[in-house]
């Protein structure tokens, strides 16, 4: 195989809005090359929102020569947090924002939004050359150009320093740990999408290896990759998120395994799950690093094949819309990588900054304790469990009470003022409580009643204990009851255990 020179590599494979057929490996031609490296995303309809982004120039001497995309909320102050999206090969920004959703989050959450673009002349189907060290080293290249657009906005739009988050698709995916590894002290947290580990290629040949069947080195090896990358720096590394499908047979699903040991390794942490439960029906996992923080969570999307996982629809976790790599998952990426950066927090409107270190120093079957770094001017705090308030302390501790046994929940805290506005939110933490889980059944009313979970009277079926009315006495009405006790269970149509 003769690649061609670096700046004109190909994608990964050609595809159209169908899926493509798939030659073997063997037989590498200039075609084939040009088809394989496309793979990495398949071509996405035309951009509906193309109108809502803007395109930004001279954000610096831009050495991967890539071209700058933005979005920003009517009436968006300063100090918002700022989300850099990279799409994957073959698409363009637009198509990417259009397809998983970030616009919607950005209008709902207040925070600004960067799509960096790749240009065709610096590879043939628009992949961003994450196996080239001319673009994946801190300082040159598509690296230095992605940080350069990071310093624009900044200074555009006042964005907040300690709240910059990347995240990617496919090879997109793979520029997300190209970034988290070689600008830690630029990204608080980074999420990679059916992506590679950091410095997995240097080559053509290494990058399809890569791609499948995945390559296999140790937790040590791979974190000293990142490591590497900024030697000199000492300071805290972002968070990972992993998404990967458990059918891609693009990018092996290997890589997430390879992901998860290279970043927990820089966390300092093992890559022993500390949680381990399910979300929508996908196995997630989460790695726990000092004082009970998140470092590194993973969704192992079932059965789902190479792309981004959407959830079609306008209800409150939904979003997107299902294409070619694009695919209807029934859980909505963009939203749970959000909240697990803290981004759905309300903000107060007050300018005090966020509380730093939070912990969580101690849990029960039913209560959680927290604390956090007193904030200087605070007459109060607001602490946020999954996004609600849980309570609003005078002290810089707090303990959460009635909550479910064997359950996880995330907190962020928030400074308030004088004038009761709150500041900026805090780094999430999460905790799950002791205990066994409230158990979940899902089915209709008519097996609810055998089952002795619900009764039925006059045709009407109620839950056990609660009373609560579940429809008609019948196998078409279907609901999830939680039993929150022995013998009482309540409707939890919408997330079990609640």
């Amino acid at each position: 195989m003769n690649p061609p020179p670096a700046r004109s590599l190909p994608g990964r494979l050609r595809t159209g809005h169908g899926r493509p057929s798939g030659p073997s490996l063997p037989r590498v031609t200039g075609g084939l090359l040009l088809s394989l490296f496309a793979l990495l995303l398949g071509l996405l309809p035309a951009p509906a929102q193309a109108a809502s982004l803007t395109e930004v120039s001279g954000f610096g001497s831009n050495p991967g020569n890539l071209q700058m995309f933005r979005y920003i909320p009517d009436g968006l102050p300063a100090g918002r947090p700022l989300v850099v999206a990279l799409h994957g090969c073959t698409q363009s920004a637009a198509a990417y924002d259009n397809e998983t959703g970030w616009t919607r989050w950005a209008d709902e959450w207040g925070f600004a939004l960067l799509l960096p673009q790749q240009r065709s002349a610096n590879n043939a189907n628009s992949c961003f050359n994450w196996f080239q060290s001319a673009d994946f080293s801190r300082g040159q290249g598509e690296a230095l150009s992605v940080k350069q657009m990071v310093d624009r906005m900044a200074a555009d739009h006042g964005t907040d320093r300690s709240r910059v988050f990347v995240t990617g698709l496919s090879a997109g995916g793979a520029m997300t740990a190209v970034m988290a590894a070689s600008y830690p002290d630029v990204f608080a947290g980074a999420a990679v999408v059916a992506g590679l580990p950091f410095d997995c290629a240097r080559t053509v040949a290494a990058a399809f290896g890569c791609m499948t069947p995945g390559s296999d080195l140790g937790a040590r090896q791979w974190g000293d990759k990142v490591r590497a990358a900024y030697p000199s720096y000492a300071g805290p590394y972002p968070t990972m998120a992993v998404w990967h499908g458990t059918a891609d047979a693009t990018v092996a699903p290997m890589n997430m395994t390879e992901l998860v040991e290279q970043w927990t390794d820089v966390h300092g942490t093992d890559s022993v799950a500390d949680v381990s439960d399910t979300v929508q029906g996908h196995p997630h996992k989460v790695y726990r690093g000092n004082g009970g923080r998140d470092v590194v969570e993973t969704y192992s999307l079932t059965g789902m094949g190479h792309g981004q996982p959407v959830d079609p629809g306008s209800g409150e976790a939904q979003c997107g819309i299902a294409g070619a790599y694009v695919l209807d998952a029934n859980i909505c990426g963009s939203y749970r990588i959000g909240r697990s950066w803290g981004l759905a927090a309300p903000d107060g409107g007050g300018t005090l900054p966020a509380p730093s270190t939070p912990a969580v120093t101690a849990v029960s079957d039913s209560s959680v304790s927290l604390t956090w770094d007193a904030v200087a001017g605070a007459v109060s705090y607001r602490v946020l469990r999954d996004g609600a308030v849980a309570g609003t302390p005078t002290s810089a501790s707090f303990t959460d009470t009635g909550l479910s046994p064997g359950s996880t929940y995330t907190y962020t805290v928030s400074a308030v003022d004088g004038s009761g506005a709150a500041g900026t939110p805090s780094a999430p933490v999460r905790a799950t409580t002791t205990g066994a889980p409230h158990a979940c059944y899902t089915d209709n009313n008519y097996n609810h009643v055998a089952a002795g979970r619900a009764h039925q009277v006059l045709g009407t079926v109620y839950a056990n204990g609660s009373g609560q009315s579940m429809g008609l006495y019948n196998v078409f009405v279907t609901h999830t009851l939680e039993e929150t006790s022995p013998g009482h269970f309540v409707i939890a149509d919408f997330g079990c255990p609640s």
